[in-house]
C-alpha cells in the first residue's frame, strides 16, 4: 500500500494540522522557495553525506539522486540481510514511510543514526527520531540504540577534514521511548484529517514559526478578513523626532574624531571549509567603512571584499588594521555583532591580538539611544530600532528598497555561492555585495548628521 505519511508529513502535523493538509493537498499553495530555505536544505544533505564516512563501507539504499519511498523500502529490504551498514535506508508501516540516515547492524542488533546539520540535539529531532524508531521497531527491526549526530562547534579544522571530530553524536533512546504510546494515535489522528475534504480552520499563530516558519503562510495570511469596515483605518504616524539632549550628549561625551563608521558581513559554513575555522563560526568577508575626522568634514570610504574562493579572514585583518587607523572612535549599530567579529578574529590570527583588541576598545554604538525611553525618539518607529526601521525616518532620502540585497542573511547566502558562478554573475554579485554594505555605514553617517542637526535646533 502506498503510504500515505512520512517524517515530513508527520512533523508537519504535529506542528499544525492545516499546514500538513495543505502539504498534501494543495502543495501548489505553498510558498515561493526562497535561497536561504534551498541553502538550509542543501547544506542539511551535505552534512548527511559527509556523515556517511564515520561508518565506511555502507551501501546506500537510494538509487539515484531522488529518494523513492517505495523503491527505497524495496531495496533495504533486500540489503539487510548482507551488509552490516546501509545508508539512506527506508521502511513503511501502518501507512508510514521513514527513512534512517545511516543504519549499523552488529549481530542481530541494530543502531540507527540520524543526522541533523545543526549544531545541537533540538526537541524536534526528538520527535522525528520517535517517529523513525516506531515504524523500525514495528516492522521488526531491533534497534537498540538511537542517537543524533549533529556537528561539533568545538571542533578546529586543521589541515584535511577530520569527520570523525567534526560530529558528536547524542544518544536519544530514552527520549523517543517515551514517546511511543503517542505515535500511533497521532498518525490516526492525521489519516483520518487527510481523508476529509475540508481545510481545517485553524488561525495563524505562534505556531506559525515553531519549529520552522510554515510555507504556507503567505496562503494563511490571504484569508485574514479584508474587508472594509474590519480594515483599520491607516493612520499617518508622526514622523516628527525628539532628541533628549542631555541624554544624547552624555552618551556619546567619549566619542572621538575621527569618527570610522564600520559594518561587517559575515558567512558561516556548517562545515568548516577555511584552517582555524570552526563548524558555524562567522567569518567575516566583508567591510564597509566611512571616515570622518572633524564635524562636517569631508567624508572618506573604504571597504574590502573577499573572492568568495580563499580564506577572506587574513586579508581583511592587514587592511583593517590600516583602514582603522590607532584613534578615533568607530561606530557601529549593535557593536556586540561587530565585537563578537573581531574577537574571534584575535583567537585565529594571534599574532594580530595587540592590533585587533585594540580595534576591539574603540568600539562604541551607535542604536541604544534609539532603543524605547532612551534619547531619540520618533512615534514612526513604532518602538524599533532596527538600522532598517531607523533610517527611513531619519533620512527619507536613503532606502534599502531599490538594492538587489536587502539584508545581511541574504548577504551571506550570496557571498557563500560566489564561487561558482561564471565571470559576469561574479562581478555583479560583487556589486550588489559593495552597494549593500556601503548604505549600512552611510546609513549611520547621516543618521548621526541628522541627531547632531535636530539638536542643535
Amino acid at each position: 500500500m502506498y503510504p500515505i505519511l512520512s517524517k515530513t508529513t508527520y512533523m508537519c502535523g504535529l506542528q499544525c494540522q492545516k499546514r500538513l493538509f495543505l502539504h498534501k493537498k494543495h502543495p501548489s499553495w505553498a510558498n515561493p522557495e526562497d535561497e536561504e530555505t534551498q541553502s538550509i536544505f542543501q547544506a542539511g544533505t551535505d552534512v548527511g553525506v559527509l556523515a556517511q564516512q564515520l561508518f565506511p563501507g555502507g551501501v546506500n539504499a537510494q538509487e539515484g539522486e531522488r529518494w523513492h519511498n517505495q523503491v527505497t523500502a524495496k531495496r533495504t529490504a533486500e540489503l539487510i540481510p548482507n551488509h552490516e551498514v546501509i545508508y539512506e535506508a527506508a521502511f513503511i508501516y501502518n501507512e508510514v514511510v521513514c527513512g534512517v540516515d545511516i543504519l549499523v547492524r552488529k549481530g542481530h542488533e541494530y543502531y540507527a543514526f540520524e543526522v541533523k546539520s545543526s549544531a545541537s540535539v533540538k526537541p524536534q529531532h526528538i520527535e522525528d527520531a520517535a517517529l523513525q524508531y516506531y515504524v523500525l521497531s514495528n516492522v521488526g527491526i531491533n534497534v537498540v540504540d538511537f542517537s543524533i549526530v549533529f556537528l561539533n562547534t568545538h571542533y578546529v579544522k586543521i589541515g584535511d577534514l577530520s569527520i570523525k571530530d567534526l560530529f558528536k553524536a547524542e544518544s536519544v533512546l530514552e527520549r523517543i521511548l517515551d514517546k511511543q504510546d503517542f505515535i500511533g494515535n497521532n498518525i490516526s489522528t492525521f489519516k483520518k484529517l487527510l481523508r476529509q475534504n475540508q481545510i481545517p480552520d485553524i488561525e495563524m499563530g505562534s505556531h506559525c514559526n515553531t519549529p520552522y516558519a510554515c510555507n504556507f503562510s503567505n496562503y494563511c495570511s490571504s484569508l485574514i478578513p479584508q474587508e472594509e469596515e474590519e480594515i483599520e483605518e491607516f493612520i499617518e504616524l508622526d514622523a516628527s523626532i525628539t532628541i533628549d539632549k542631555d541624554t544624547w550628549l552624555d552618551y556619546t561625551k567619549d566619542w572621538e574624531y575621527p569618527m570610522y563608521f564600520f559594518d561587517f558581513e559575515t558567512v558561516t559554513y556548517g562545515v568548516p571549509i577555511f584552517d582555524f575555522s570552526k563548524p558555524y563560526q562567522k567569518i567575516a568577508f566583508q567591510y564597509s567603512l566611512h571616515v570622518q575626522f572633524e564635524p562636517n568634514g569631508e567624508l572618506i570610504h573604504l571597504e574590502y571584499l573577499g573572492d568568495g574562493v580563499c580564506d577572506p579572514r587574513l586579508d581583511l585583518v592587514h587592511q583593517m588594521i590600516r583602514d582603522l587607523g590607532s584613534s578615533g572612535s568607530i561606530v557601529t549599530w549593535n557593536m556586540t555583532f561587530e565585537m563578537g567579529v573581531i574577537k574571534n578574529l584575535a583567537n585565529d590570527f594571534p599574532e594580530f591580538e595587540e592590533e585587533l583588541n585594540a580595534i576591539y576598545n574603540r568600539i562604541v554604538d551607535l542604536m541604544p539611544p534609539f532603543r524605547p525611553g532612551r534619547a531619540i525618539y520618533s512615534e514612526a518607529f513604532r518602538g524599533s530600532y532596527s538600522l532598517k526601521n531607523v533610517l527611513p525616518i531619519m533620512v527619507p532620502e536613503l532606502s534599502y528598497k531599490d538594492l538587489t540585497i536587502q539584508e545581511g542573511g541574504t548577504a551571506s547566502i550570496l557571498y557563500g555561492q560566489m564561487k561558482d558562478l561564471d565571470v559576469l554573475e561574479n562581478e555583479q554579485l560583487r556589486k550588489d555585495l559593495l552597494e549593500y554594505c556601503h548604505l549600512d555605514t552611510l546609513a549611520m553617517v547621516k543618521i548621526w548628521e541628522k541627531v547632531m542637526e535636530t539638536g542643535r535646533k
